[in-house]
């Protein structure tokens, strides 16, 4: 078991990672009946695609003795309906003001496109990466 996540009320859920004891709580949107005080799950959905595109990257960057700490991913979910699903999930990363070669830029977005998320994400999600270094 990975976790375990109770439902408080409310659209109000509280997740336990098992192993650790860490929690995330989630609230539905306030589009969808909900207080909107937390993530809720389909933000997660879109925050877990930045967060495992930065750690794909950080695993090539400690192979090639790359420095990205300090990389920001900001994340944008696009929702539909008929079904409620979401359409759109863009990623807009920020690297950090440091000096990268173009093979050091190539390793690092060749491996943002590679995150197990992106590959268990329904095809008909549309994903937008953009990596943004500096100059």
């Amino acid at each position: 078991m990975t976790s375990e996540v109770v439902y408080l009320g409310d659209l109000r859920t509280e997740a336990t990672h098992l192993k650790s004891g860490n929690q995330i709580f989630t609230d539905a949107p306030t589009d969808n009946r909900g207080k909107g005080e937390a993530f809720s799950p389909t933000d997660l959905v879109a925050t877990s695609l930045g967060s495992c595109i930065l750690t794909i990257m950080g695993i090539k960057a400690m192979d090639k003795n790359i420095d990205m700490v300090g990389a920001k991913a900001s994340i944008k979910k696009v929702m539909t309906s008929n079904p409620r699903r979401i359409s759109k999930i863009e990623v807009v990363l920020q690297m950090p003001d440091k000096k990268y070669s173009e093979a050091e830029k190539n390793i690092l977005e060749k491996a943002a496109h590679h995150c197990p998320v992106a590959r268990s994400l329904s095809d008909d999600l549309e994903e937008m990466i953009e990596i943004i270094w500096p100059h």
